[in-house]
């Protein structure tokens, strides 16, 4: 995993040698000011040296000091640029495999677990390669470059750094193998609330019309809940760790002072070596201590890796061939399914089975079935999201399969019942049909899709932003941009997924004749679920598991008597599986009710200064401290004493050393 972690960074491997190089020189820079210290007070304190001696030596560590400051902003710059390149060229790698697995991998996931992965789980390695790849290459250089410098000034103090160095990452990988699992149940909680709210905020609608949404509120609580506790569990093996590891160099530390301290009593070392040692001690576990506290970053981005190279590593659909018997759609005669099947990965039984179809040039088919029948499969196949698992699709006397997918697509139209809309303009969204179309083209086809007359009652037009998903919209005027889509497009096939099914009665009658004037000479497959719509079909596809039963025209399969003429009697009025005799009532559920985009609602946030709505978020965040200001002044006071403990430690240790190197008797130490 960690492999082809480090390959992602491949491309950024000047920023990153230049983040190693610049946190081995902020090492460097350590060890000299350790020096210019140390010689600093051994001249001041031992030799009674005036400041106009010393003064050369503390202008040296001014220039340390600032160039520490000016490496460590380097290194921060460094590191977050290998870091965003790294996330920007992987989030745009999982974008393009979904793109290219299609629908038939995203039916079998969950939306929110894939958004998670995309955005959260991505996000979590941006600590991985800006803190933790980094120091881990550091906690390597510095250290070893101190004992090489140690070990032949002072054996025994670079015996004791050597010693106790390694029990630094020994304790880290032990608490670590924990924090693994933990971390890795934690995305997994978070993927599972993820898909859980986002299908919760997806279904609202249909939770209300039903009486379930406290009840999926309830559930919401219940999965967050066990986010908080698989969260709060990590934290706890992260503070464990955290005080393992400065226990570990706290320790270390306090023995090269009493070690150093007691040769000087006895005069066995300089006072200035001593202190140059003391100085350093800190420094030497300091990269080692970084590294353990940003192990668990570098566990929490392992953890989402896994699932992303999942993804990554998932087989693409069977590969087309893009240069073989290509013939202009418009000339192909016909469509011809010959003994197709398809079976879904890991389902129990074909989708599809055994299917021998022709679809004639100019003929309007429509599919009819129950749900699970198979007639989105069908489209599916169509549309080139799956390959079939057996048989083959002809275009004419040319396999689909020899067909580029691209090309394919450029001549096929596809009106979903469900259009999807882009947090864009107008414009943007209905040029999805075209990308390079003309604003006067646009502007027809949302004529022809009788859109026109909303979109010019706007104050801003086409470049209206409609929301994430149309949110701003009416499922009415939503479908409406999806069939200007199919206008802009003017494809010679046209697969409709009943288009008119979320329109009031008024809109569907002025949208008849346009309708009627897009499939003129076109090939059009609607999966019908109204009766005017399979009335006007050249030919009824009836499919049942899978299978076809029944095919014919209207009055043909009614005077069968079958499968067909059943639907129609068990539905009364066509109401089965979503098939009905008469558009929706508009007032009723299916006209999803939104409110019309008001000019002025941007505008309406303007009103506070930032300076006010900075002042009232941080009120209203400090609000909820209501009751824990105790646990508040607690932290803050723990906090200030871990500060000062750190500050007394040296300075207790210092004060060892300096009244040793005045050779007192061993009782006043």
């Amino acid at each position: 995993m960690h492999r082809r972690l480090l390959a992602l960074a491949r491309d950024s491997r000047s920023a990153l040698t230049l983040t190693i190089l610049s946190g081995l020189l902020i090492g460097l820079l350590a060890i000299g000011q350790a020096y210019l210290v140390s010689a600093t007070v051994n001249g001041v304190f031992l030799e009674r040296q005036s400041l106009p001696q010393v003064a050369h030596w503390m202008q040296l560590l001014l220039v340390v000091v600032a160039g520490r400051g000016v490496l460590t902003w380097l290194n921060e710059v460094a590191a977050n640029a290998v870091a965003v390149r790294v996330k920007s060229n992987l989030r745009e790698r999982l974008f393009a495999r979904l793109l290219a697995l299609g629908p038939a991998f995203s039916r079998g996931e969950r939306t929110g677990e894939l958004t998670a992965t995309a955005v959260e789980g991505i996000e979590a390695l941006d600590a991985y390669f800006r803190q933790y790849l980094p120091q881990l290459v550091i906690s390597t250089l510095v250290p070893v470059t101190i004992l090489s410098l140690v070990f032949p000034l002072d054996p025994l103090s670079g015996a004791v750094l050597l010693f106790t160095a390694p029990l630094i990452p020994f304790f880290m990988y032990m608490i670590g193998r924990d924090a693994a699992a933990l971390t890795g149940r934690q995305y997994e909680s978070l993927g599972r609330l993820s898909s859980h709210f986002l299908d919760s905020l997806q279904g609202l609608t249909t939770l209300k019309l039903f009486g379930q949404s406290k009840a999926q509120a309830q559930n919401i609580a219940k999965v967050s809940d066990q986010f908080r506790d698989a969260t709060l569990k990590v934290l706890q093996v992260t503070f464990l760790s955290a005080f393992a590891l400065e226990l570990l160099a706290t320790i270390s530390t306090a023995i090269i002072a009493v070690e150093v301290g007691l040769r000087l009593l006895y005069g066995n070392m300089p006072f200035q070596e001593a202190l140059f040692l003391l100085i350093l001690a800190p420094e030497f576990y300091l990269p080692l201590r970084m590294l353990g506290l940003r192990f668990h970053a570098g566990m929490a981005g392992t953890s989402a890796a896994r699932r992303i190279f999942q993804i990554l590593d998932t087989p693409l659909p069977t590969p087309r061939r893009p240069d073989l018997g290509r013939t202009p759609l418009a000339e192909v005669p016909s469509i011809t399914f010959e003994n197709v099947s398809f079976q879904y990965p890991d389902a129990a039984r074909p989708a599809l089975k055994n299917i021998d179809l022709s679809i004639p040039r100019g003929q309007k088919l429509a599919l009819v079935g129950p749900t699970g029948a198979g007639k989105s499969t069908l489209a599916g196949l169509l549309l080139a999201f799956i390959e079939p698992t057996r048989g083959a699709i002809n275009v004419g006397q040319v396999p689909l399969t020899s067909i580029a997918v691209e090309d394919w697509r450029e001549c096929v139209a596809w009106v979903p019942q469900k259009p999807y809309l882009f947090h864009d303009t107008i414009g943007a969204n209905i040029r999805l049909g075209r990308s390079n179309a003309t604003a006067a083209e646009v502007a027809s086809a949302a004529r022809a899709a009788h859109l026109d007359e909303f979109i010019e009652s706007l104050p801003e037009k086409y470049d209206t932003a409609i929301g994430e998903g149309g949110a701003r919209l009416s499922s009415g005027q939503a479908q409406r941009i999806a069939l200007a889509r199919a206008f802009l497009k003017d494809a010679p096939i046209l697969i409709l997924d009943e288009p008119t099914s979320s329109l009031d009665p008024e809109t569907e009658s002025a949208l008849e004749g346009s309708t009627r004037s897009l499939m003129h000479g076109r090939t059009v497959i609607t999966i019908a679920h109204r009766l005017n719509t399979v009335f006007t079909a050249d030919q009824i596809v009836v499919l049942e598991d899978g299978g076809i039963v029944e095919r014919g025209t209207h009055p043909e399969l009614i005077s069968h008597g079958g499968a067909y003429a059943r639907l129609v009697g068990a539905g009364r009025g066509w109401k089965l599986d979503g098939l009905q005799a008469h558009p929706p009532d508009p007032g009723g559920p299916s006209q999803r009710a939104a409110p019309s985009i008001d000019p002025q609602a941007s505008s309406r946030g303007e009103e506070w200064s930032a300076a006010a709505k900075e002042a009232s978020i941080l009120l209203r965040l400090l609000n909820f401290l209501k009751g824990s200001w105790g646990w508040v002044a607690l932290s803050v006071l723990l906090g200030a004493l871990t500060i000062g403990s750190s500050v007394a430690l040296m300075g207790t240790s210092a004060w060892l050393i300096s009244e040793a190197g005045l050779h007192p008797s061993i009782a006043v130490l």
